[in-house]
Parts: C-alpha cells; structure tokens; sequence
C-alpha cells in the first residue's frame, strides 16, 4: 500500500518486488470539500500523481475497504509474531532489518507509560513530525499517544513555520523530536510571534542533544526536555531522563525498567568495567530484537549470551546516570590518542556563530587520522576557520582541536534528522585523496 504520489517510485522497481497487489490511497479520500479539489488541484500543477493509474492495474484503497475485506476474520497474533522488519537509518552503514516483534513494541510502549506515571488518559496532545516508518515516531508519535488516548496531531512533514504555528494554534503539551528540529525552532527569525508554553514535555532522541539547545528551548517553553537514548534494534527507547525530579545534562538518563545494562571493554567486549570508565554498552530487555532478517552473520555480531552490543561507546556515574560518549565506529584516533566527535561538537555549539556541526576523522600521513569539522554558521553571521579553532584551543586539548574545518549552508540528514556522518566522511576522504 502506497500514497499515490509515491506509486511512481514503486512501478520502477514493481518487476523486482514481484508484488500481486499495488493499492494506492491518496489524502483527497480523507479531504473534505474543497480541500480535497483544492489538493488535487495542488497535485496536477507540481504534475504528481493523484489516486491510481488502473491502467497499470493498481488498485484504489477505497476500492479495497468496500469490498469483501471489510468482512474478513481478525488474524491472530502471537507475541512473539513479528510486528514489523524495522530498517536501520544507514548512517553508519548498510541499513539491515531489525525483527521486531509484538512483544518488543508493545513492552516499549508500557515502559514509557510507567516512566511518565503522571500523563493523563485521554488528556495529553502529542506533536507527531516524526515520520512513522522511523521507530522514534512509530513508538513515541504514534504507539505511545494511541496507547494512552491521546490525541495525535500529525503533521505530514517537517516545516519550521508549520511546526511554529501548530504549537501556538493547537497547543499540543507532549513533542517527541530530534535535535536537529529544535535547533531550527529556536533559529526561527520570526521565533518571538508564537506562543510555545503549552508544551510541558518535550522528548529527544536519535542524536545527542546539545546542551544550549536543550536551555534555549526550556526558555521558551517554560517546560522541561529531556534526552533519551534508543535504537532501531531496541524498539527504540531504553533510557530517559526523568521528567520530574533529579536529571543531568549530557546524560541520557536511567534504564527503562526491566532493561539490563552493561558496560563492557570495547577491545573484547568481554570484561566489565567499573563505574565511570567508558567502554561498550550492552543492552538485555524486552524490547530488545530478535536479530536482523536474513542476516544471521550480522545477528551474532550483536547478539552474544543473552545481550545486544551496541557498538556505542558510554560510561555510568555512581548515580547509575548513562552518558553515550560517541559510536565505536566514530572514534578517531589521532597519534594514539582517543578522540570522541561528541565532545569536539559540543564545544563548536557553544560558539555563538555555530547553528549546526557535525565532526569526524580523516587520514593523515603523520598522526594517522586528524580532526575535521563541517560547520553551518547562523544567517549573515561571519566566521573563518581560524576563529573557530582558536576557540576550540581554548577548551580542548590541542590534539582534540580540528585541523581541517569547512562550511556548508546545511548538512545532509536523514527524514528523521539524522546528520549523515559517513557520507560526509566518505565525500572528505575522497576530497582530500584527489590531486
């Protein structure tokens, strides 16, 4: 099943899905007069498709629902069913399905209920600019709020405006999101024009949140965000901050209950370690995959006794706080010395010019990889290279400080906000290699 003007992207690889059925739906179906002529109209103009082309033999949804289908038995399922095959983002490498099962999203779903006790039934109004087929939106936009009777207020794409002008219209009080979303909220030019205090909780995830983000957001919400951690193969969540009561910044909160962790040397993965070194987290829980579809190599790499390695690099405080220090795939090591990108970032997003960063490691001759940052200044804000460095050489170890640093007007990201650091890598790399 497919929104009609995405049906031309499927026809193209249609001969390799070996697909029977195409059913196509379009939000003119849903669109009351004359928003529905409106859209329409809206559609022949940007000359996309709208509803199906039964020349070749797809099927409307309409159709479909006034058919015999409507009168079908209910399927039953299992717990341990497969819900859905949860592609990965990719940023990091070649996206693979997590399996995850009825089971896995409907004990995430709970978990939350019990780490947000206070959130009224049937009272909450949940923001959904997430989209669904990521599982940040699937569990926190759309399982979550329809678990909880919420009312969802979904908005079919990303737009800073809209986003600006939904919160003051609809007073939505919940808003899971990724950093990359708050960032553009707070840079909005006309920021000051709408009302946001209706928003007592926001969640954020997929990234790590900066912490200035985090305090000009609070600043203008009145409420207060907190930083979770997740993962596809998690269904995602498996840490929050609490809402009410003690939090840390930079953390990204306790374990979900019924969630296990570990956190283990990187090298073997075998040996724990004590409070406050960093090493691998490993993960056991109930919203925890079964493994990768068809990928069982894959699956033992990540899977060993009962645990789910991350490949993300964190350490606990004597509080039992977690604080992911960066990917192990990300860590660059520069003369033998360990550097975590997280930590070069976050001092770029203190310097007042710096909207958005993203920092990664490149080969060099001498020390064996140095620091390079892409950097997005604010509008009309000047900044040279050499003034960020010099800022970075006042709060970092001068082998941590970046080397090589470039501006772009925006970084290339995921639907979900997810900045793409192995292409960026991969495009430097082959940049740097060329004569």
């Amino acid at each position: 099943m497919v929104l009609d003007h995405l049906a031309p992207k499927i026809e193209k690889i249609q001969p390799e899905l070996k697909l029977r059925h195409l059913i196509v739906t379009s939000l003119t179906e849903y669109l009351p007069f004359p928003w529905n002529w409106l859209y329409s109209f809206k559609c022949w103009r940007n000359k996309q498709q709208v509803g199906p082309r039964l020349d070749l033999r797809q099927k409307p949804f309409t159709a479909l629902l006034a058919g015999k289908a409507a009168d079908a038995p209910p399927l039953a399922a299992h717990s341990q069913d497969i819900a859905t095959l949860q592609y990965t983002g990719g940023t990091t490498g070649v996206p693979k399905a997590a399996i995850l099962t009825h089971r896995n999203l409907v004990s995430n779903v709970l978990q939350i209920n019990a780490w947000l006790p206070h959130c009224r039934r049937g009272g909450e109004r949940v923001l959904a600019v997430l989209p669904y087929f990521h599982v940040f939106g699937m569990t926190a936009a759309m399982n979550w709020p329809l678990n909880l009777a919420g009312a969802i207020i979904l908005l079919p794409k990303f737009d800073a405006t809209t986003v600006l002008k939904t919160i003051h219209k609809l007073r939505p009080t919940v808003f899971p999101s990724v950093p990359t979303i708050f960032i553009a909220l707070i840079h909005h030019p006309d920021l000051r024009r709408y009302d946001l205090t209706s928003l007592w909780g926001s969640i954020s995830g997929s990234a790590p949140l900066p912490q200035d983000v985090q305090d000009q957001f609070e600043a203008l919400t009145k409420g207060r965000i907190i930083e979770g951690y997740g993962l596809t193969e998690t269904s995602p969540v498996t840490h929050l901050n609490p809402i009410a009561g003690r939090r840390k910044p930079g953390s990204i909160g306790l374990p979900f209950p019924n969630t296990d962790c570990r956190i283990v040397d990187a090298e073997t993965g075998c040996r724990d370690l004590p409070i406050g070194q960093v090493g691998e987290l490993l993960l056991r829980g109930p919203q925890v995959m079964s493994g990768y579809w068809q990928n069982p190599e894959e699956t033992a790499m990540v899977s060993r006794d009962g645990w789910f390695y991350t490949g993300d690099l964190a350490r606990m405080d004597d509080d039992g706080f977690f604080y992911i220090v960066d990917r192990k795939k990300d860590l660059i090591i520069a003369s033998g010395f360990n550097i975590f990108p997280r930590e070069v970032e976050e001092i770029l997003h203190q310097h007042p010019a710096v909207q958005d960063v993203v920092v990664f490691g490149v080969p060099e001759s001498y020390r064996g990889e140095t620091v390079m940052a892409i950097v997005v200044p604010k509008p009309e804000t000047p900044l040279t290279a050499e003034e960020l460095i010099s800022f970075c050489r006042e709060r970092l170890a001068a082998y941590k400080v970046p080397t090589i640093i470039e501006f772009r007007e925006e970084l290339p990201k995921t639907l979900v906000g997810k900045v793409l650091r192995h292409q960026l890598r991969q495009e430097a790399v082959a940049k740097l290699q060329c004569p």
